[in-house]
């Protein structure tokens, strides 16, 4: 006697089903054998309650963005840290080499007048 036994995953299905209500299709990734190879990388951004911006937490795969805010709650706020979860897909991050850092940032060095060196700062103003 031969059982087969199949394992689904959270997001295989994307709420549609075909056939009867015990057969669901789902689509696997051959060449890795597994699922989580399939599905894309999400980069995670955490606002704290204290702070204004958001900050990166860290990444995971996820099926959707959906499933990707789900798992970014119960893996980076465990205990309520944050106020708001951003979720961005990796593939959608695009970002300058820090090998042309030089001749990117190296035309603001010569405009003076963006760094308020030279003015007078009155002493009861303090820190700036």
């Amino acid at each position: 006697m031969k059982i087969s036994i199949q394992k689904y995953y959270y997001g295989d299905f994307g709420g549609e089903q075909k056939g009867n209500s015990n057969e669901l299709e789902r689509s696997q990734n051959s060449s890795s054998g597994g699922r989580g190879a399939a599905w894309p990388l999400w980069e995670i951004f955490i606002r704290s309650k204290q702070g204004l911006d958001h900050k990166h937490a860290g990444s995971l795969h996820a099926a959707d963005a959906a499933m990707a805010i789900e798992n970014a709650r119960d893996v980076y706020t465990r205990r309520q840290e944050g106020v708001s979860i951003w979720v961005v897909e990796s593939k959608h991050i695009h970002a300058s080499n820090p090998d042309d850092a030089e001749s990117l940032y190296e035309p603001a060095a010569d405009k003076i007048y963006r760094h308020p060196t030279f003015y007078d700062i009155p002493g009861e103003v303090g820190h700036m």
